[in-house]
């Protein structure tokens, strides 16, 4: 991914609602970043704000969670990650390896939409 920053949005699927809320309330934000979103957790973000800049990657379970690895190539500046503590995932091993990254790489991540929406206004696109 050439040129602009670049935001990582994924949300389990208890949580796409909810981000799908936080994309349309959050246009005005989001319209500054190049944004790369799992396969559903993109679609939905797409039909609540349809003029936002996402790319949309494979879905978690099918390996979108390790394409925003991109992390490890400094190609994603920053995560937000809207996570369902209370469901089982069954690719939670790829989840706890994209959390490290973001820890390793020292890039800012939210994991829930009250942290997200303190921490967007201040990342600088």
């Amino acid at each position: 991914m050439a040129g602009g920053k670049c935001l990582a949005l994924i949300a389990h699927d208890q949580k796409k609602d909810d981000m799908a809320a936080f994309a349309r309330a959050n246009q005005d934000l989001l319209s500054r970043w190049k944004i790369v979103a799992t396969g559903t957790t993109g679609g939905r973000v797409l039909d609540a704000a349809p003029d936002l800049d996402v790319v949309r990657l494979k879905s978690g379970p099918l390996g979108g969670d390790q394409q925003i690895a991109l992390i490890s190539t400094g190609e994603v500046d920053a995560l937000i990650f809207f996570v369902d503590p209370l469901t089982p995932m069954p690719h939670d091993v790829d989840v706890k390896a994209l959390m490290r990254l973001a820890i390793v790489y020292d890039i800012p991540m939210a994991l829930n939409h009250a942290t997200a929406i303190k921490l967007l206004p201040t990342l600088k696109a």
